[in-house]
């Protein structure tokens, strides 16, 4: 029995999806496609930190706001950031101003500063298990919210000193950026993903 439900257009989506406007084109366009690039993993890796304990859509629906906030998430900005851009962020209504997430934020991206480029993206790739062992999920209850690879990724990263990612935003990360792919068996995105023309 799969949890896919209709949305309007009559094509079968994961449930999530379909509570609002915002949901739907995030499911839609978004969710579960690659994302590469340090600069854009930085992005979605503070996202996911902010989401933490909140629901994703208060994250979607703010995220021009961080973008504007934090320089489009370009590490090499955000490393440069001072006490008084912490003091701006900490006001700043158009985000979540949570101060242990805002200073991870201005942490990590110090630490990847240093880091080379592409090594981030390679990093974070690197834990992305082979789709081949991944039966389809039919009902949400087959999807996870921790595995092997997210708790060593997890653990990875922190060991580099990257704070605010435990397992379970980790994982949260990996299907958001396309790791793993969790659109339910017979979601109409997850037949886009897996079409002739999805290699990217």
């Amino acid at each position: 029995m799969s949890d896919a439900r209709p949305a309007a257009d009559g094509g079968l989506r994961c449930p999530w999806g379909l509570s609002t406007e915002d949901y739907l084109a995030y499911h839609d366009t978004e969710w579960g496609r690659p994302v590469h690039g340090d600069d854009a993993l930085f992005e979605r890796l503070c996202l996911e930190a902010f989401q933490s304990g909140l629901s994703w859509l208060t994250i979607l629906r703010r995220r021009e706001g961080f973008r504007s906030a934090f320089a489009g998430f370009k590490i090499s900005a955000v490393a440069e950031f001072t006490e008084a851009d912490r003091e701006r962020l900490l006001a700043d209504a158009g985000i979540i101003r949570n101060r242990a997430k805002i200073d991870a934020t201005l942490a990590n991206a110090k630490v990847l500063a240093g880091w080379g480029e592409g090594e981030l993206d390679a990093l974070i790739w690197s834990y992305a298990p082979d789709p081949a062992g991944r039966p389809a999920p039919r009902a949400l209850g087959d999807i996870p919210a921790v595995t092997p690879e997210s708790t060593a990724l997890a653990k990875d990263l922190k060991k580099r000193t990257i704070r605010f990612v435990g397992p379970t935003t980790a994982y949260a990360l990996m299907q958001a950026c396309g790791l793993v792919n969790d659109h339910l068996a017979d979601c109409v995105a997850r037949e886009a993903l897996q079409g002739p023309s999805s290699g990217s």
